[in-house]
């Protein structure tokens, strides 16, 4: 007969239940610690998006700002603005070396595209010439969309030049309105493939085609009162012969 010894199995049944307890409990810590981890990181991630979110609206309202000083003809003020701007797109590249998905955000291609535009038409309207995407470090996208964006601006330029009976002024910014819907419309394929750019080009004409209208008119008012100008002076030299 086999004889059993059941303090033995016992001592060892128990045994393997306290081996088993002890792991599961190393396990639950470890997790714990795993969640912990994965909170805190989360944590830091919200805050990180909250304050890019706070940066890129305050961008995105000071380079509206900087448009509105250049066409007051505040050149200094518009660019003090807009290096305030860029020292909050430096931030944004800190914490995208960390949250490299932040800056891939709506909120942010608005704030560089806002950006792009005031820094663009301050140089066109200060210094007569464009300025290129590399000087201003933002993206190649956001830098097109801007520039789509300063033809509605420079048709301003244009009225406020009309309104001071500067025709030639005028008649400037509409030529350079043509030349950024033709060089934009001139991408080819990279003009289908840029999200927005069909829509901007489409206002950017129907903008162009008003403001030729408006300097027209101006234009032709401006020649017939020079006409009228020279038939008085004619007319008056004549009196003064008649009555001579």
């Amino acid at each position: 007969m086999l004889h059993v010894d059941l303090n033995e199995i016992g001592k060892s049944i128990l045994d393997s239940l306290n081996h088993h307890l002890r792991n599961t409990r190393c396990d639950s810590l470890t997790i714990k610690s795993f969640i912990s981890k994965i909170q805190k990181e989360l944590k830091n991630k919200d805050e990180a998006k909250q304050k890019v979110q706070r940066d890129m609206r305050k961008a995105t309202r000071l380079s509206k700002q900087a448009i509105l000083f250049t066409h007051q003809k505040r050149f200094k003020d518009a660019k003090k603005l807009l290096k305030e701007v860029d020292e909050l797109f430096k931030e944004l590249r800190k914490v995208a070396e960390v949250h490299p998905d932040l800056v891939y955000t709506g909120i942010v291609d608005a704030a560089m595209q806002e950006y792009a535009e005031a820094q663009t038409l301050l140089n066109l309207v200060e210094k007569n010439r464009f300025i290129a995407p590399e000087k201003l470090n933002v993206p190649a996208v956001a830098y097109v969309l801007g520039l789509a964006d300063v033809v509605g601006e420079l048709r301003r330029q244009a009225l406020d030049f009309l309104r001071a009976g500067d025709v030639k002024g005028a008649e400037h910014c509409l030529q350079v309105m043509e030349q950024i819907y033709v060089e934009l419309m001139s991408m080819n394929e990279a003009y289908m493939l840029v999200h927005g750019l069909r829509r901007k080009c489409d206002v950017a004409r129907r903008i162009i085609e008003i403001t030729r209208g408006d300097v027209t008119i101006e234009a032709r008012r401006d020649s017939l009162e020079q006409s009228i100008r020279k038939l008085e002076k004619i007319f008056g030299r004549k009196r003064k012969v008649g009555k001579s």
